[in-house]
């Protein structure tokens, strides 16, 4: 799986570079039906201490699947966005196996 991580108004981080390729490749091992994965890491003012955005889009075949979190931290931000992912890939996963 190809992965790209962009930095939206922030500095570029290659510890959370790493932290996300590594929980991803994991996810691609899993799923190895998945292409590539755009992560987006983006920081706003936001008056509840949160505004590290994570949002990671996978291309994979049929509908591209999206998931995007908001938290204190952009590793908690990446987890979280990581585990929605996966949930949604489960699903698709379930969609695949039934069709064959």
């Amino acid at each position: 799986m190809t992965i790209n991580v962009q930095y939206v108004k922030m500095p570029t981080s290659e510890a959370t570079t790493e932290f996300v390729t590594k929980k991803l490749d994991k996810l691609g091992d899993r799923y190895n039906w998945v292409i590539s994965a755009k992560v987006h890491f983006k920081l706003e003012n936001d008056p509840s201490e949160k505004g590290k955005i994570c949002e990671i889009e996978l291309s994979a075949p049929g509908p591209r699947l999206f998931a995007k979190s908001n938290e204190e931290h952009f590793e908690k931000a990446a987890v979280a966005t990581i585990n929605d992912l996966e949930r949604q890939l489960k699903k698709t996963n379930e969609k695949r196996n039934k069709k064959f």
